[in-house]
């Protein structure tokens, strides 16, 4: 699928599985992105209290995708995948964790996660939930839904973190 903007008019005519991929893939974009022309100190920069820092952030969405896309779809368990086990460890990060890397990590998981569901319907179940199997439907809102969120977060830090002087969108 190549990527377009949400707002481009032939999405608004697009079937409902392409008006999800394209929305998710415009909020992986723009995650990805919100690392850009960062320094390592900027994307590691702590601003709140809790672990959440842009390049922890993108890490985490890495996290996100191997679990509603691998583990959801293979049932292969999390250590087999080689993610941590809770999403809150899925923000620790180690020194070999730069602005490449993780962005290089990002960028394979969404590629796998496209290929992962590329044969599938929205119907079909994905059986390898710990809530039992979900349908990729609902799967695909619910990974909106937290993108958009973590986009919002990447925002707002990113602003801290340059000073208000600059958006990356």
């Amino acid at each position: 699928m190549v990527f377009q903007p949400s707002t481009e008019p032939a999405v608004f005519h697009a079937t409902l599985r392409e008006q999800f991929e394209t929305f998710l893939d415009e909020h992986r974009s723009a995650l990805h992105d919100s690392l850009n022309g960062l320094t390592e100190e900027q994307a590691r920069r702590s601003l709140v209290t809790s672990k959440t820092t842009l390049l922890g952030l993108v890490k985490h969405a890495t996290f996100v995708e191997k679990v509603w896309f691998d583990e959801g779809i293979t049932c292969r368990s999390r250590a087999e995948i080689g993610i941590p086990g809770s999403p809150d460890e899925s923000f620790d990060l180690h020194d070999d964790d730069t602005v490449a890397s993780v962005q290089h990590a990002y960028r394979q998981a969404c590629a796998a996660s496209r290929r992962a569901t590329a044969e599938l319907t929205l119907d079909d179940l994905l059986p390898g939930n710990r809530r039992g199997p979900l349908p990729l439907r609902w799967v695909y809102l619910h990974t909106l839904r937290e993108l958009a969120q973590h986009c919002g977060h990447a925002d707002i830090l990113r602003e801290q973190v340059l000073g208000g002087t600059t958006s990356h969108g």
